[in-house]
This record gives structure tokens, sequence and C-alpha cells, in this order.
């Protein structure tokens, strides 16, 4: 299934909590397996990559927006998108970090995580092309949004005890890292209180909103089944009949935004992507091709292809932090 929290945490930015936390997930990718190392030519693009990202978070004036990041192969699934979370100016040790369900494999449970923009974007499985899609909303909303994210009783309220990637959206018994995200925005948009059943009253809100989660489609029985041996992967969550049509309802980032987009037609996204050469940017609700091919109206915001030698590089701080 497609995961909630994809790629691994760099170790070498990650600190407190969240250090040497891998954090892969994917419908047969095992979890919790040491990442790739990235040389220096694919740390510059992708440090370059968060500069711009940067750029326009600080261009839009706003406090708090939406983000979603590629970082698993999910085209077999028809999806690009594959982690979520609230992206926050201030309340971190840098600007702009972004607050996650990631699952902690030396504890083995999930935790809040703060994390920094560029550990975020190096956390992804491949420096070689990537895609970040922002959303800033309405004043209302962004208001509401940003008091919820804040409120660290509530937020931790809604985190599971327990994880699974491909977790049901409407069931209490595990949770991914964008249901996560749909739980908070449920909380924030309905104004409910804390309380020991706040991610019931959130589910129900989300169904009351005719929030809809993403179908995603399995190719076969076999794979179906292989998820019972792995152990972020669960289907005791899901209706049976779900299971036997192949069909099973996840969050995943591009459910978030279409429920967003939906609620606040006066919502604005924003898409970057990366390859070698560049980084390019495009405004609206039609996303970028698989690659990163500029279309009428897209801009180039970066050119990478002149990039220094490969050379030794010391890590990034981004800021990383667990959420208490």
């Amino acid at each position: 299934m497609a995961a909630a929290a994809a790629g691994a945490m760099a170790a070498s930015q990650a600190s407190g909590l969240a250090a040497q936390a891998g954090l892969h997930s994917g419908l047969l990718t095992p979890f919790c397996q040491p990442s790739n190392t990235q040389n220096a030519r694919a740390q510059d693009r992708v440090l370059r990559f968060a500069g711009a990202v940067q750029q326009v978070l600080e261009a839009s004036g706003e406090e708090v927006a939406l983000i979603s990041r590629s970082g698993l192969d999910l085209t077999r699934f028809h999806l690009r998108y594959s982690h979520a979370g609230v992206m926050l100016k201030n309340g971190s040790e840098v600007p702009w970090s972004v607050r996650q369900l990631y699952f902690d494999c030396e504890e083995g449970h999930p935790r809040l995580f703060d994390q920094g923009l560029a550990g975020f974007l190096m956390s992804a499985d491949s420096p070689d092309l990537g895609h970040i899609a922002l959303v800033f909303l309405p004043r209302e909303a962004a208001d509401l949004l940003l008091r919820a994210a804040q409120d660290r009783p509530r937020a931790l309220r809604l985190l599971a005890a327990t994880y699974s990637a491909n977790a049901y959206p409407f069931s209490l018994r595990y949770q991914n890292c964008n249901q996560w995200v749909a739980e908070l925005l449920a909380t924030a948009w309905g104004e409910l209180p804390d309380g020991p059943d706040l991610r019931q009253r959130a589910q129900d809100w989300l169904k009351a909103a005719h929030y809809r989660p993403t179908a995603v489609q399995i190719d076969s029985h076999l794979t179906k089944f292989a998820g019972g041996w792995m152990p972020f992967l669960h289907l005791d969550d899901h209706p049976v009949d779900d299971q036997f049509g192949l069909t099973l309802q996840v969050s995943m980032p591009e459910a978030l935004e279409a429920f967003v987009r939906a609620r606040w037609p006066q919502a604005r996204r924003v898409e970057l992507c990366m390859d070698h050469e560049k980084v390019l940017q495009r405004e609206g609700w039609t996303p970028i091709g698989m690659g990163c091919e500029a279309a009428v109206g897209d801009r180039v915001v970066e050119h990478l292809d002149g990039l220094a030698p490969e050379r030794a590089r010391p890590p990034a701080q981004s800021g990383d932090a667990g959420v208490k």
C-alpha cells in the first residue's frame, strides 16, 4: 500500500527522538532499513530545491501551509505524493518546519516530529527527482489550522498508538501520517475541544464533511495477502468488501488536497519539482507531469546544471525535534 511516512530521516540531521529513524513505507517495501547515502552533488541539489521552496513560503506571507512530498515510487498505484504534514513558520528551532507523524523504529511506535525543510526533502528516497506541493489557505482556515497545530495537547491526542501504512481512515485501530493530518484538519475546522474521544469526533466530522480518502487499487490478491507478512501493513481495519474488491480506502496527500479545495475554494496551490537540471514552479491545481517537464505558464526558478564538483559537505542544520 501507499505509505504514510515515506523515506528515511537523514541521520546526520536528526536530533532527539528521531535520530537514525528509518521511515520506509510502501506496499512491499520494508520499514526501518538504512537510507541510501546521498553524495555531495545530490545534497547540493536538494538544498537548492529547499531554498526555492522556502522562497515561495516566505513570499506567501503566511504562517502555515499544507505540504506534500514525493518519496517512494508509487506510479504502480497512479500516485505521486506519499507523505503530508503541516508547514509552520514558527514553533520550532528554525523557521518553516514540518509537523508530521513518523514511525519511530527504535521505540516501535508513531511519534510527532518537527523537521526542518532541508531534512524533510532529504528524507525522500530519490535525490534525482523530487516534487513538493504547498497549499495556502484562506485566512479563516489558516488561523484555525495554525491554532490546532500549535495546540500540543490536541495534536498529540490525535496520535494513534499503532501505525499502519494503509490505515483505514474511519477506524481508530491504526493511523498513517496523512490520516493524522486529516484528523488535525477536522479538529481545526470543526473547532473540536480536547478530550479522550477526540479522534472519534474528528473522524465523525470528516464523514459529515464528505471527506473522501484515496481509493488505492491493489493489483492482485497475491499482493494483498503479501501484506499480511509485513509488520506495518494491515487489513483488519478495512471493510471486507474493500478487501475482496482489491480497493483500499487510504488517506493520501491527493485526498487531503481535494478535500481542502472543495471546502475552501479560495485555497492556493503551488507545486515545485526538481530534476538534474532545474527547479520548476507551477501555480494552480493542475499537477506537473510525472517527470519535471515545463508547460505554458511554468517558471524555472533555479538552474541546477552548474553544480560544483562533488566534495565533502557538512550536514545542514534542520532543527529537527520531537513534539512533546
